[in-house]
């Protein structure tokens, strides 16, 4: 399956390795006096040597043998005494999306930082232009040597009857997709009532991918782990990455799912579970590592797999379990360990040279056996890719904006009424279904900033004039002001928030002016702005500018008044209606536990 990506597929250059691991045939690099991190034992071997050919492993020196027999007048020597030699880092679950830059961007910044491969799921894009968004990413990340294995995405829109996206992808278009070659699977199944209630397409979508032997990852995000956790299991779904209690995961664990262990930007699931299962005793082959969604901001200044690694270090784990969970158990969970996961003979030298066991930063990188990064810089460059006009037109909102458009009338009299609100957590991806009191004045529902209660508006900028918006409030956000964004999950309809109708009305036209993006407005007047002109959801630039406007952005949120780590980040999925408890798609409320259309207003 992974033949797509590696120099040479192993049935083409095995009779070569042959030859080389017997002294018969020089290698191309040779590793020598290497502390070998044995992902298959769980040991590390020390003064190991590793000879590549053809962009695999040929040859291990371990024991006291060496690879000096591999050696030719023309082999690369690297001598790694002193330092450590691991599999690289397979993220098992990632939105390229998120860290708001294409693919090819995105690898020059995380391949240095000892990632070598990608499991992503593109649906971000999917749901704002469909499946040919898709295919342009597949072109742009074509371009880097990160092993990006794209998948189809499963639920475009999220949840079927609840919001309305850009574009639509059913079984049918799914099936068509596992026959392009850079497909590997299907992207998260977040519709588990669908699988569960026996909806016909969901069904499908999974059986078209199992059929055409690829993996089906999912999203099972209730507590419930019976009757519906089985069956969602029994559907074909293998993994998932919304554990969020050691008591969720162990339950996973034993009915044979493989656990993605989360720790991105904001959504800091990990160490809420880890030292808990690690206690329990239970075995940790089916856990996995993943970052799911990682703001530029923490790439740059804090790394990916490399930081999500050092968090499991500080959960309990030990360096060659937690490097297990990044290497050997994603890609037995993807079905790809025959070309990755382990330095072992014959699979791709995929590897980070690290300094020591504890940062996980490594000072080189190889894949394919080409040295592609050294002291955490990417030793290819790409041109900014140049995106289709149908990507960065998205913005069709079939209005101007002004205060009027966030009145949210009411037929009561002045005084208050109690609203159902949205409640943010920060850190999670879960939110609370609370009720609030807010003020009515002159037949019109305003924000109450004294009990943390800001206006909502949800438009849908797809379908122009035809298109709907609703209004609700939330609350854990604590801002004076507006914020606005386009990264609004996973319909990506415009979002904005706030406690007064002027600033929210000018949130919204900076956005529709700019193509989209994220906005932070005070008082009449722009604080911050991070445009995402492709898709509304990714920048044309550099991923250092677009790391500066989210600092910026960051900061904006924090002078407003939240204290929230990544508001924006918990922001964007206020509208995403398959997760627990409460969302505002641009239909309404939607109660994620009985999925069910609630009403804004608490009678009595």
């Amino acid at each position: 399956m992974l033949n797509t990506f590696c120099k040479s597929p192993l049935w083409e250059c095995h009779a070569t390795l042959v030859r080389v691991a017997q002294g018969l045939e020089p290698a191309d690099t040779v590793i020598r006096h290497a502390s070998l991190v044995s992902v298959t034992t769980h040991e590390v071997l020390p003064d190991a040597d590793i000879a590549i050919s053809c962009g695999r492993i040929a040859y291990l020196g371990l024991d006291g043998h060496t690879a000096e027999h591999c050696i030719g007048p023309q082999t690369r020597v690297i001598d790694a005494a002193g330092k450590y030699v691991a599999p690289g880092y397979i993220d098992s679950h990632i939105h390229i999306e998120s860290a708001m830059i294409g693919p090819s961007e995105y690898a020059r910044v995380v391949v240095p930082r000892g990632t070598t491969a990608i499991y992503a799921d593109p649906h971000e894009c999917a749901n704002v232009v469909g499946l040919e968004g898709v295919r342009v990413m597949f072109d742009d990340a074509r371009r880097a040597p990160l092993k990006a294995m794209l998948t189809t995405p499963s639920c475009v829109p999220a949840v079927t009857g609840f919001d309305d996206a850009g574009a639509s992808v059913d079984a049918a278009q799914v099936a068509a997709t596992m026959e392009w070659p850079d497909v590997v699977g299907l992207g998260e199944m977040m519709n588990f009532p669908g699988i569960l209630a026996g909806e016909q397409n969901a069904l499908d979508e999974v059986a078209e991918t199992l059929k055409a032997g690829k993996c089906v990852t999912g999203h099972y995000s209730v507590s419930e782990t019976d009757r519906g956790l089985a069956a969602y299991i029994a559907s074909g779904v293998r993994a998932c990455h919304e554990s969020i209690t050691p008591q969720d995961v162990i339950a996973k664990l034993r009915m044979g799912m493989y656990v993605q262990a989360r720790y991105g930007s904001a959504w800091l699931s990990l160490p809420g579970y880890l030292p808990q299962v690690l206690a329990s005793g239970v075995d940790t082959r089916l856990i996995c590592l993943c970052t799911d969604d990682n703001h530029p901001n923490t790439l740059v200044s804090e790394g990916g797999m490399d930081r999500a690694l050092r968090a499991c270090v500080a959960a309990g784990a030990d360096a060659v379990t937690a490097l297990q969970f990044a290497t050997i158990n994603a890609a037995q969970m993807l079905g790809v360990d025959a070309d990755m996961g382990s330095v072992t003979p014959g699979k791709c030298a995929d590897l980070v040279i690290l300094p020591d066991l504890a940062s996980f930063v490594p000072e080189q990188v190889l894949i394919d056996g080409d040295l592609v990064a050294q002291d955490g810089q990417a030793l290819f460059e790409n041109p900014l890719f140049t995106w289709p006009d149908f990507m960065t037109h998205t913005m069709n909102v079939g209005r101007s904006f002004t205060p009027a458009d966030f009145e949210i009338r009411v037929d009561r009299p002045d005084g208050f009424a109690r609203v159902r609100a949205i409640g943010g957590v920060g850190g999670s991806t879960i939110t609370r279904d609370s009720v609030v009191e807010v003020p009515v004045r002159n037949g019109k529902l305003e924000a109450n900033p004294e009990a943390d209660a800001l206006k909502m508006a949800v438009f849908d900028r797809h379908h122009g004039k035809e298109g709907t918006h609703s209004f609700g409030f939330c609350t854990g956000f604590g801002v004076h002001g507006a914020l606005a964004q386009t990264v609004s999950h996973d319909s990506h309809n415009l979002l904005v928030v706030g406690d007064n109708d002027e600033d929210m009305a000018l949130a919204a036209r900076t956005l529709v002016e700019c193509g989209g993006g994220e906005v932070a407005v005070a008082d009449g007047q722009v604080l911050a702005l991070v445009r995402l002109p492709v898709c509304g959801l990714m920048s044309d630039a550099h991923v250092e500018q677009v790391a500066d406007e989210v600092a910026g952005i960051e900061q904006a949120w924090a002078d407003m008044g939240c204290k929230m780590p990544s508001p924006f980040m918990t922001m964007g999925i206020l509208s995403l209606p398959c997760v627990p408890e409460l969302r505002l798609t641009n239909r309404g409320y939607v109660n994620c536990v009985t999925f069910e259309f609630e009403d804004l207003l608490i009678e009595g």
